[in-house]
C-alpha cells in the first residue's frame, strides 16, 4: 500500500527514503517541511486510510532524526552517515547483558556470544562514517570483558596468581589484590597489562574496529 506513497512523493519531486512504514522526506527549509508534512498526512489519511504516528513524526534537522538506526552529521560542508545515538545505547545495553558480572558459563561461551552480536552489528552499521565510534565501543567492550574476568577471579590471591601467570611482574601484580570495584580495576594499568588486547585476541574476541575496516575496504 505504501508503494502509492512512493509514487506520490516521486511525482512531487521529493527526495525521500522509506523502509516499511518508516519514511524520511528531505526538503530545503522548515517551512517546506511543515507544508510537506501536512500534505503527506492528508494523503495518507484520505487516500490510503492510514493514520500517522504523531509521536514519531516531526519536522526537524536531518542530523536530529534517525532512520533504521542511522543519522547524519556535517563535516567540512558535506553530509556523512553516522550511527544514531539510540542505536549506540541499544548496543551498550545488549553488551551489558551479555557480559554481566554474574553471568555463568565459560569465558569461551561468553566470547562466542559477544562475537555473534558485535560482528552482526558492525556489518549492519558498516556504512557509517564513524571510525572513532567503533574504536570507542571496541575499547569499552574490552573493559567490560576485563571486568567480567576480574570479578570471576574473586579473591586477592587468585588475582595475584592469575596476573603473574599472564606475565605481569610480581611487584605490579600485587596491586591487583586491593579492594577496588571491578569496573574501576578493569581500567587500571596492571589489569590492562595482564588482560591486554593481545590476550583477548588469543581468546578469540573479535575486534569491532578490525571488522569495520575490513568491511569498508571491500
Amino acid at each position: 500500500m505504501l508503494d502509492d506513497l512512493d509514487k506520490e512523493l516521486e511525482k512531487r519531486g521529493h527526495r525521500f527514503v522509506r523502509y516499511a512504514d518508516d519514511c524520511n522526506i528531505y526538503v530545503r527549509s522548515r517551512r517546506a517541511g511543515e507544508r510537506v508534512m501536512r500534505s503527506v498526512r492528508r494523503f495518507l489519511e484520505e487516500k490510503l486510510s492510514l493514520r500517522v504516528n504523531e509521536g514519531k513524526s516531526a519536522v526537524d534537522r536531518p542530523w536530529k532524526r534517525k532512520l533504521l538506526g542511522f543519522s547524519f552529521y556535517w563535516r567540512k560542508g558535506e553530509a556523512h552517515i553516522r550511527i544514531a545515538t539510540q542505536a549506540i545505547g541499544r548496543f551498550r545495553q545488549t553488551i551489558r547483558q551479555r557480559t554481566r558480572r554474574t553471568r555463568s558459563g565459560t569465558l569461551e561461551a561468553v566470547i562466542r556470544d559477544v562475537n555473534e552480536y558485535t560482528m552482526g552489528w558492525t556489518g549492519y552499521f558498516r556504512l557509517a562514517d564513524t571510525p572513532s565510534v567503533m574504536a570507542e565501543l571496541d575499547g569499552w567492550l574490552r573493559r567490560r570483558m576485563r571486568q567480567l574476568v576480574w570479578k570471576r577471579w574473586k579473591r586477592g590471591k587468585t588475582r595475584f596468581r592469575e596476573l603473574v601467570a599472564l606475565g605481569v611482574p610480581r611487584e605490579r601484580a600485587g596491586l591487583g589484590a586491593i579492594g577496588i570495584s571491578p569496573w574501576r580495576m578493569a581500567a587500571s594499568p596492571v589489569v590492562n597489562e595482564g588482560l591486554s588486547n593481545a590476550y583477548w585476541q588469543q581468546q578469540g574476541l573479535r575486534s569491532i574496529v578490525e571488522r569495520y575496516r575490513q568491511l569498508r575496504n571491500t
